[in-house]
């Protein structure tokens, strides 16, 4: 049967919201808070430490995905900055939990990390593929064969990609992830090797164990010094203790040892999706690094002496 309910200014069917003007605000408005809810349901089931594997994590995003995309081809037109947010929101929060992150992520590096294409372009992408099986049954040709299907869909992927990577150029926030993985996007996106930990995603984020981060946004450190060199002049970032922090230069060496020279971030990301041995020599200089890092923080969150905003 066919589900339909009028309300005062529009009805309800087959699970959109319609309204006179065909604005779809009345569909985003409901949606956007269903979609936090589970989300935020699904989020408790994915802590940043152990927990379900990469593949449950996306497979649950994709349930939030599908959620947001059904009936994509009737709405997408009305994908006003409004709607767009109401679409934004879930997807970050989802997307943070995927990639074991902190929940101050931006959107931009949040949905970069996890592989997964903004769902505003997604549904513009739905909606151009349902555009050309209409005008294929509208010239009479019939039901396109398998290999046609898997040619468009393809090509739909490209397209999605393309567009994400012109967004990206002009990233709002997420800079530094930004310039590190849009360069190798599309292998990134289609990568099948390497998993994200929570302490490798505070490398590639800079959100995390860092002076900086603990300074400025987690507001739970007086300065950005690092502890860990001896020049404690220098500010603690992602940067620092990737290439410069003589506190960590045992493990800086064993990395360098298989990766190279250049510790940039946009080379450090090239090369560990070049090579299983490459993705594990970063993962092991983040979990040793970092894990001594959070030591000591706690250490110094628990000394009396230690200034009350650490407390």
């Amino acid at each position: 049967g066919v589900c339909v309910g009028v309300g005062v200014t529009g009805l309800r069917y087959l699970g959109l919201e319609l309204d006179g003007r065909w604005n779809f605000r009345a569909h985003f408005e409901k949606l956007g808070p269903r979609l936090m809810a589970t989300a935020g349901s699904l989020s408790r089931l994915l802590p940043n430490v152990g927990g379900p594997d990469q593949v449950a994590r996306r497979l649950y995003m994709g349930v939030v995905r599908s959620m947001a995309l059904y009936g994509a081809p009737v709405w997408c037109h009305a994908l006003t900055r409004e709607n767009v947010a109401a679409l934004r929101r879930p997807q970050r929060a989802i997307a943070v939990r995927a990639i074991r992150g902190y929940r101050t992520v931006s959107f931009e590096a949040a949905c970069l990390l996890a592989g997964a294409p903004p769902w505003d372009l997604e549904a513009e992408a739905l909606a151009a593929d349902y555009r050309w099986r209409s005008d294929l049954r509208s010239r009479g040709e019939g039901r396109p064969g398998e290999g046609v299907v898997r040619a468009r869909r393809l090509q739909s992927r490209r397209s999605v990609l393309e567009a994400w990577s012109r967004r990206l150029a002009d990233p709002s926030a997420g800079l530094r992830t930004v310039e590190a993985v849009r360069p190798v996007l599309a292998d990134w996106v289609g990568r099948d090797r390497g998993c994200l930990t929570f302490r490798l995603t505070q490398m590639l984020t800079g959100h995390g164990c860092f002076g900086r981060y603990l300074h400025k946004i987690a507001g739970r450190e007086p300065t950005a010094q690092c502890h860990h060199c001896a020049d404690r002049d220098e500010e603690d970032t992602a940067e620092h203790t990737l290439a410069r922090c003589s506190g960590f230069d045992e493990q800086r060496a064993a990395l360098v040892a298989v990766i190279g020279e250049d510790l940039s971030l946009p080379r450090v990301v090239a090369t560990m999706l070049g090579s299983d041995a490459s993705w594990k020599a970063m993962l092991d200089f983040c979990e040793s690094t970092i894990s001594q890092k959070e030591a000591a923080e706690r250490e110094r969150e628990s000394s009396s002496l230690s200034a009350p905003i650490r407390r």
